[in-house]
C-alpha cells in the first residue's frame, strides 16, 4: 500500500476551501458512505475522482477497482476530521508510516484552523 499523493493534496485544497467537517473520533463509522451509496457516486463520477478520497493505493490491485483504494477521507463533498483521525490509526497499525504521516500533517492543519 502506497501514499496516494493526489489524495493529499485534495484534503490540503479541502482544507484551504473549508469543506471540512469537523467531527469527533469514533464518528466517521457513522458518516462513511454504504457500499452500496459510493458505488452510485462511481457511476458519475471517474476513478481518478475516486482516487483522490482515498489516501491509499495499491499498484497491484487493477486499476479501475475498489480494491485498488483504501482509506477513505470523506463523504465525496467533504473531507471529516474524524476520518483522518482513523487513517492515522489504521495505517499506523498496519505499517503504512507515509499515510499515518501525512494524515497527522493534515489533522494538525485542520485543527490550526
Amino acid at each position: 500500500m502506497k501514499l496516494n499523493k493526489q489524495a493529499v493534496k485534495h484534503a490540503r485544497q479541502l482544507i484551504k476551501s473549508g469543506k471540512v467537517v469537523r467531527d469527533e473520533p469514533g464518528d466517521w463509522r457513522g458518516a462513511q458512505l454504504a457500499a452500496k451509496d459510493e458505488t452510485e457516486w462511481l457511476k458519475k463520477h471517474s476513478w481518478s475522482d475516486y482516487s483522490s478520497w482515498n489516501f491509499g493505493v495499491d499498484p497491484k490491485a487493477s486499476p479501475e477497482t475498489k480494491a485498488r483504494y483504501s482509506f477513505p477521507m470523506g463523504d465525496y463533498t467533504k473531507l471529516h476530521r474524524s476520518a483522518v483521525i482513523a487513517i492515522e490509526s489504521r495505517a499506523a497499525q498496519n505499517g503504512h508510516r507515509d499515510i499515518a504521516k501525512s494524515a497527522k500533517k493534515l489533522l494538525k492543519q485542520i485543527d490550526k484552523k
